[in-house]
């Protein structure tokens, strides 16, 4: 009888230990399928923000491609001369709302180009804001992005407004050179747009 309650008891024993490995099999099976799963999850979340990405360069694109329609290009940037009169914040957030910022000339080259455009789409308009500012550090005129300028066109005895006048404008009837002026004065501006 010991014997068969023995017999019986290994039985038991294995039929248990087949039962829990057959389970964890299953379980392991399932996990790695579930992981299959979410790595495809991954890979199609992926696929689908790159395409999302694509789409919106390709907007921005077309977007950037009607602004030197009705603008002009220059080199690897687009210029748009904007209507109204604004202050120098309310001017750049119109540009950044647009996708681009105030222009800032970078060269010789960039200010005729400027310039020659500002004649064209800004008639009669003696001067307009550029993306310059000494906001923060006074004397240390900065772009809209902070970034230090290393091409300056000053006119003469400019800048001279010290602490008052922290705005930048670009001068038709100086042929390009700039002042400094109070940042709420109301100007007309050009907004540039960077192209790939």
């Amino acid at each position: 009888m010991a014997k068969n309650g023995l017999v019986i008891y290994i039985l038991v024993i294995t039929l248990l230990l087949d039962q829990t490995t057959s389970h964890t099999s299953k379980f392991k099976a399932k996990k790695h399928s579930k992981r299959r799963v979410k790595e495809k999850d991954g890979d199609l979340k992926i696929q689908v923000e790159r395409l999302w990405r694509e789409v919106n360069a390709l907007k921005e694109m077309q977007a950037l491609q009607t602004v030197c329609l009705r603008g002009t290009k220059f080199h690897k940037k687009c210029y748009l001369a904007l209507e109204g009169l604004k202050h120098f914040h309310e001017a750049n957030e119109d540009c950044i709302s647009k996708g681009g910022t105030l222009v800032v000339p970078r060269s010789s080259d960039e200010i005729n180009a400027v310039r020659d455009y500002g004649k064209r789409s800004l008639p009669g308009v003696s001067d307009f804001w550029l993306g310059i500012n000494d906001m923060v550090t006074e004397g240390k005129f900065v772009d809209i992005n902070g970034v230090a300028i290393s091409f300056l066109n000053w006119d003469h005895a400019q800048p001279n407004g010290g602490k008052r006048e922290n705005c930048v404008l670009f001068s038709q009837s100086a042929q390009g050179k700039w002042s400094d002026e109070v940042c709420r004065s109301s100007k007309r501006y050009i907004c540039e747009f960077t192209i790939p």
